[in-house]
């Protein structure tokens, strides 16, 4: 990609300056010490660490937080010239804590590089100067270890450099950006362990998109701004603006929209907005009541480029931590509060973008779209030395597409299934009890009337989805059973993991299938004699009847009409179908 050379210049101000002062500092990366065509092995994070905490005793400090499957420690860096480098220490000076996470696409690994160039620059007073006084800036440079590891070439075919970096997803082919709600990799829950002892008030996610070649060259999205608590939704607009408005004025062409064609391969189509659900980073943290912020730099752009772009946003989230952090600190634990007053009130698990579309000035350049005698199909090309407008739609009205009400009490998880979900409420810091002694009560339960199975695996899961509705049953909720109130600061989160409508719930992740798959059977000659049988009551014969008339497909179907006369027989297994979490009005004694 071609870029105008007051912009290239601009970009690069940052690096170029850092490397005048750096060139025989000890704590020089591999990055900076190649002119940012090459990233370091993670050998070198351990050691950059603690050489900052060396040369910055009071400001830094080095720690490990988990892990990895293949048996890396996962690095962490504290930076604060407040001298609080602890949580303790954060909370009793009311600081904002700021974790900034790179690497969990481990070939996306512009973080890693921005940001010990950046903290480097703030710890100096070149940068910034006084920012770190007001923020405790928690900074883990790689989050896919593993991944960082399988170091390659060609790992990143649509990215312009670094020469060589890692993988997209771990040493257990999993995608951390899609494993917040069901914290299933080691990984996840050494970082969520990290999330729950720091509660970092923003957590700064830092990505390399792919996509087409255009000349914005990054995107800045926060949430909450569109959904969660309203007056966090406020601060979050206020945050994304200034964010991308300091990104602007040094030379960047920012969007509040990460920018994935409509249409694939088609920049003619536009684009459409998307609220993310929280397997993702940032549609994560706003069911914490936290910002969630995803930046995204361009693939296109050359690293050194990236590097100083996303370094510029690390400044600029940090800047506004430490203008604003305080007050919206405030505004956070109102929101925690606010939380535990959910109960019985209608929530929103998931968004679409509306029909509605605008038209949209983009900076793209200019393109064809002829037949390919390779593909068969369109073959798209970019002419960087064009640039020019396109006037393409933009849907980004959002609408819900997904809703449902929190029980005014809880949820109840049988005790059989409990090993299922309890590891999750740990992971996630989640407020729960076991029941001490077998219990009989009144609970909603759901029951499904259509069940869908995906044909293929997500993440080494069969995803599962269901039709069906709450209704009122007794339960007999035996000892050990798990009860998860509302009534807590994360009772969004809670409805998102245990709702079966939640495209992130544990449920629809597959980890209530078994609850779905029928295990008896009645043989058809035995049903056969059963039908006739249950015919000569005159309410089920009238029904059947009426059946056959109304539905075509029933009646053509030898099984289905056999399996009409199972469903009311006794040896029917009165637990298909039944998801095997409850809801409550009222908590158990």
């Amino acid at each position: 990609m071609r870029l105008p050379s007051a912009l290239i210049a601009c970009l690069l101000l940052p690096i170029l300056t850092f490397a005048a002062h750096a060139a025989d500092d000890a704590l020089t990366t591999v990055a900076e010490a190649s002119g940012f065509q090459k990233t370091g092995r993670y050998a070198e994070v351990g050691p950059l660490c603690q050489a900052f905490a060396t040369r910055w005793p009071k400001a830094v400090r080095c720690f490990d937080f988990g892990t990895t499957p293949e048996g890396r420690p996962m690095h962490a860096m504290v930076i604060s010239t407040s001298g609080a480098l602890d949580p303790a220490s954060a909370r009793a000076r009311d600081l904002p804590v700021v974790l900034v996470q790179g690497g969990i696409h481990a070939g996306e690994i512009d973080g890693k590089d921005a940001g010990f160039l950046v903290a480097r620059q703030l710890l100096e007073g070149r940068r910034a100067k006084g920012t770190l006084d007001k923020v405790v800036w928690v900074f883990v440079p790689v989050f896919n270890v593993d991944g960082h590891e399988r170091f390659a070439a060609w790992n990143r075919p649509n990215q312009r450099g670094p020469e060589e970096m890692g993988w997209r997803t771990t040493a257990q082919n999993l995608n951390l950006n899609r494993d917040y709600t069901k914290a299933e990799a080691p990984e996840m829950q050494a970082m969520l362990a990290l999330v729950n002892q720091w509660d970092p008030l923003m957590a700064l996610d830092l990505h390399v998109t792919d996509g087409a070649k255009f000349r914005h060259d990054v995107s800045v999205q926060v949430e909450p701004s569109h959904e969660g608590d309203a007056t966090l939704q406020r601060d979050g607009q206020a945050l994304r603006a200034a964010m991308i408005a300091e990104l602007d004025r040094q030379g960047s062409h920012a969007l509040p929209f990460y920018p994935s064609l409509a249409e694939h391969d088609n920049p003619a189509a536009g684009f459409t907005d998307e609220i993310y659900p929280p397997r993702f980073s940032h549609g994560y943290f706003q069911l914490r009541n936290r910002f969630g912020i995803l930046v995204e730099t361009h693939s296109w752009l050359r690293y050194p480029q990236r590097v100083a772009i996303t370094g510029n946003a690390i400044v600029a989230l940090l800047q506004q931590a430490a203008a604003h952090g305080r007050d919206w600190s405030k505004d956070a634990a109102a929101a925690d509060q606010a939380a535990t007053q959910l109960g019985g009130q209608p929530q929103i698990l998931d968004w679409q973008a509306s029909d509605t579309a605008r038209t949209i000035d983009f900076l793209g350049y200019a393109y064809t779209r002829t037949p390919s005698d390779v593909s068969g199909g369109l073959m798209t090309h970019y002419d960087e030395t064009r640039p020019t407008i396109w006037h393409i739609p933009l849907r980004d009205q959002m609408v819900p597409s997904v809703t449902t009400t929190a029980p005014r009490a809880g949820y109840l998880v049988p005790v059989a299934w409990a090993p299922v979900v309890e590891p999750r409420l740990r992971a996630h810091g989640l407020t729960y009890q076991r029941l001490e002694a077998n219990e009989d009560l009144s609970v909603q339960a759901y029951r499904a009337t259509d069940i869908a199975f995906d044909k293929s695996s997500t993440e080494g899961h069969q995803r599962l989805k269901l039709a069906g509705a709450w209704g009122a049953e007794p339960a007999q909720l035996p000892a050990g059973s798990l009860y998860i109130p509302i009534a807590q600061p994360r009772a969004r989160l809670v409805v998102a993991l245990l709702d079966p409508a939640g495209p992130d719930s544990l449920l629809q992740w597959g980890y209530f299938n078994g609850a779905f798959e029928r295990k008896e059977y009645m043989e058809s000659y035995v049903a056969e004699e059963v039908a006739r049988q249950m015919l000569q009551d005159p309410e089920v014969k009238a029904q059947f009847e009426q059946r056959l008339k109304d539905d075509p497909a029933f009646a053509a179907s030898p099984r289905a009409r056999l399996e009409f006369f199972a469903r009311r027989h006794p040896s029917w297994d009165t637990r298909y179908g039944l998801y095997p979490v409850l809801r409550t009005d009222t908590a158990p004694h």
